[in-house]
C-alpha cells in the first residue's frame, strides 16, 4: 500500500504484493503538522456522503472510519445514505456542506458530481476523496486503489483459467464511477491478447440483487459462459447464488472478484470461488490527514 502524502512516502504490504493503494494529499500542511500529538485534542464535525450503504464493502468503509472516530469523543460523525441515486447524493453533499468541518465523499460517479465537490471545496471545506475520484482537482486529498492494475490482475488469471479459449461474463459495477471505468480497462487490456475469449459484459452497480437479476436473465436467455470476473465481490455472491439455484456446480467455473469481504472468504474455502483482489476501504488512509487537519485547526498555533 503506496500512501503518497505531498511530502512523503510510506509502504505497507498487503494479502497481494500487486496490490496498491495511493492517496494524493494536496493539503498545505508541512511534514511536522502531519504527526498529530496526542496531547491535542482533535473536535469537530465529520460528515461522510456515503452512494450506498447496501454494498458490504462501501458498508465497511463508513465502519471502518466510525471506528477510528470513536476514539475521538469530540468528533461528531455523520453519515448519508446515497441509495445508489446520483440526484439524493447530490442533494446530501451540498447539505453536509453546510454543517461539518471536514467531509468525506464517495461519488457515485464522476461527470455529475464534478462541478458540485469541486464548489464545495472551492468554498473552503474540506473535501476527501475514498475509492473514487472527480474530473479536475478540486478536492483536498483522494484515496484511492490502483484500480486499472487489478483489472489487469483479474483478467491475467481468467485467462489462464480458461488456457486463452472460452468466454468470461464481466459483471461491472457503477457506470461512469472511477473505479469501474479502470477496472475494466484493465480486464480488457488482457483480454485483447487473447482473441479467442469472448467477453460477455453486463451491469450489476457492485450490488448482490442486481448481480442475482443479470444471471436469472442471461441463463433464461441461453446464454452460457465459461468463467466470471464480479468486479465486487457483493456482486459475486450473488452470481453465485442465482448460479447454484440453477444448479450450476461452482466448483467448475473460475470465479474471481475483488474486496475479499466475508462472503468471499467463505466461498474460497468452500472451492466455490476461485479468487478474492483484496481492496482496503482506505478510511484509516484518509483520517491520517483529517486527524492532523483537526488538531491544527483547533490549534493553529500550536
Amino acid at each position: 500500500m503506496y500512501i503518497k502524502h505531498r511530502h512523503r512516502l510510506f509502504l505497507w504490504s498487503l494479502l497481494y504484493a500487486f496490490l496498491v493503494f495511493c492517496t494524493l494529499v494536496k493539503g498545505a500542511l508541512a511534514n511536522d503538522q502531519l504527526r498529530v500529538s496526542d496531547a491535542l485534542p482533535v473536535k469537530g464535525v465529520v460528515g461522510f456522503a456515503q452512494d450506498t450503504l447496501a454494498n458490504d464493502w462501501r458498508l465497511m468503509q463508513v465502519k471502518e472510519v466510525e471506528r477510528a472516530l470513536a476514539t475521538y469523543p469530540e468528533v461528531d460523525f455523520i453519515v448519508t445514505d446515497g441509495k445508489g441515486s446520483v440526484a439524493l447524493q447530490a442533494q446530501q453533499i451540498r447539505a453536509l456542506a453546510e454543517q461539518v468541518d471536514v467531509l468525506i465523499i464517495s461519488p457515485r460517479t464522476e461527470a455529475l458530481l464534478s462541478n458540485i465537490i469541486s464548489d464545495i471545496h472551492a468554498d473552503g471545506t474540506p473535501v476527501i476523496l475514498l475509492d473514487r475520484g472527480i474530473k479536475g482537482d478540486g478536492y483536498t486529498s483522494f484515496v484511492h486503489g490502483q484500480n486499472e492494475a487489478i483489472g489487469r490482475q483479474a483478467g491475467e488469471f481468467i485467462a489462464q483459467a480458461l488456457k486463452g479459449k472460452g468466454s468470461v461474463l464481466m459483471l461491472e459495477g457503477v457506470l461512469g464511477a472511477s473505479a469501474t471505468t479502470q477496472r475494466t480497462a484493465g480486464f480488457m487490456a488482457v483480454m485483447t491478447q487473447y482473441p479467442d475469449i469472448l467477453v460477455i459484459t453486463r451491469t450489476a452497480n457492485y450490488l448482490r440483487a442486481d448481480s442475482i437479476h443479470v444471471i436469472r436473465d442471461l441463463l433464461e436467455q441461453g446464454i452460457v459462459f465459461d468463467a466470471l470476473f464480479a468486479q465486487s465481490d457483493s456482486m459475486a455472491e450473488g452470481a453465485r447464488m442465482a448460479l447454484e439455484q440453477a444448479d450450476i456446480n461452482l466448483a467448475d467455473l473460475p470465479i474471481v472478484g475483488i474486496d475479499y469481504i466475508q462472503a468471499a472468504q467463505d466461498a474460497l474455502l468452500k472451492g466455490h470461488q476461485s479468487l478474492s483482489l483484496t481492496y482496503p476501504t482506505g478510511g484509516k488512509e484518509g483520517l491520517s490527514w483529517l486527524f492532523a487537519y483537526c488538531a491544527v485547526r483547533v490549534f493553529p498555533n500550536g
